[in-house]
């Protein structure tokens, strides 16, 4: 990203976004060449054990899931056992996420307004998930839907830098690893990357968008994805990047191999969890209160999250 047209002015979020993703070809790091061969068989090793107990092969995980299991186990099972319900609030990162992804092959100078009309209406083609939703709605919560993605695009349109098509931007992409002869997938989804791996050297910067104020959680997301593009392509991204809209500012950590080996240890450690819950003898999770419980389907039945939000509200 150091090669930005001079001659397009930049503001000063902008420009932050710019030199805190950029490199010099010199200073980007090299993996060996078999990395991801050791990744994998290390990965496949722990993973093993666990996998021979599970009750009902093959296991998926995400990175929701992975921090859920390292989390509130609770809300865990409470999740995977409840069907999903979409409503304004959700639906917006996901009419948005959209938007950008439309923008980034857009020709033209498109408003937020038109990416996200356009986002409504290609959902709307489809009558499952999401675009049922949308279809369902009346005129005011479709409203209050339009004006709060455009409010996402929009900062991200304001805030980060324009992307040009030389920094190889790919929006939600897809990246999946199937392991111990497919007993066990992680998958996972990219908001947004640029650039790409040249040859042993890494070049690829992943970034995912938040809304909120920052959790280490987030962090912890980027690691398992840096993992599965490891896998997939045999050179990890060079950069791991939370961009928080409502700040305007950029989060990131370098990707090392020691990165690496520790996000395998928590999958490993995660897929542990997940047999013990949900295995023949599955054991009793455990509960991890935060201020997140109030989303939890499980709350009317969950002690320890009632107490937690009503400590809170004592507080104020």
């Amino acid at each position: 990203m150091s090669d930005l047209n001079q001659a397009q002015r930049l503001n000063p979020a902008q420009q932050q976004v710019t030199d805190e993703l950029g490199a010099k070809p010199q200073d980007r790091p090299r993996f060996r060449d078999d990395l991801r061969d050791h990744l994998r068989a290390d990965l496949e090793a722990g993973l093993r054990p666990h996998l021979d107990r599970a009750h009902k092969p093959p296991l998926f995980l995400s990175k929701r899931g992975l921090s859920l299991l390292h989390g509130c186990q609770s809300r865990f099972l409470a999740e995977s056992e409840t069907d999903f319900a979409w409503s304004v609030p959700m639906a917006r990162g996901t009419v948005a996420h959209k938007a950008i992804e439309l923008m980034v092959a857009w020709r033209g100078n498109p408003t937020p307004l038109e990416l996200v009309d356009e986002a409504l209406a290609r959902f709307e083609q489809d009558e499952r998930g999401v675009g049922g939703f949308i279809s369902s709605l009346g005129e005011g919560e479709r409203a209050e839907l339009v004006s709060s993605a455009n409010d996402f695009v929009a900062t991200f349109m304001e805030t980060f830098p324009p992307i040009q098509r030389r920094w190889v931007p790919v929006s939600e992409s897809r990246v999946r690893a199937d392991l111990c002869d497919d007993r066990l997938t992680l998958q996972g989804r990219v908001d947004l990357s640029l650039g790409k791996a040249d040859g042993n050297t890494a070049g690829k910067v992943l970034i995912d968008f938040k809304t909120g104020r920052p959790s280490p959680s987030h962090i912890e997301d980027l690691r398992f994805y840096a993992l599965l593009e490891a896998l997939k392509v045999g050179i990890p991204p060079r950069l791991l990047v939370n961009y928080y809209l409502e700040a305007g500012e950029p989060r990131s950590e370098e990707v090392t191999e020691d990165l690496l080996w520790s996000t395998v240890r928590r999958v490993t450690d995660a897929v542990g969890i997940l047999v013990s819950i949900t295995g023949p003898e599955a054991q009793s999770p455990s509960t991890s209160p935060s201020p997140t419980c109030r989303f939890c389907p499980a709350l009317d039945s969950c002690d320890d999250g009632t107490q937690h939000l009503e400590s809170i509200e004592d507080d104020f």
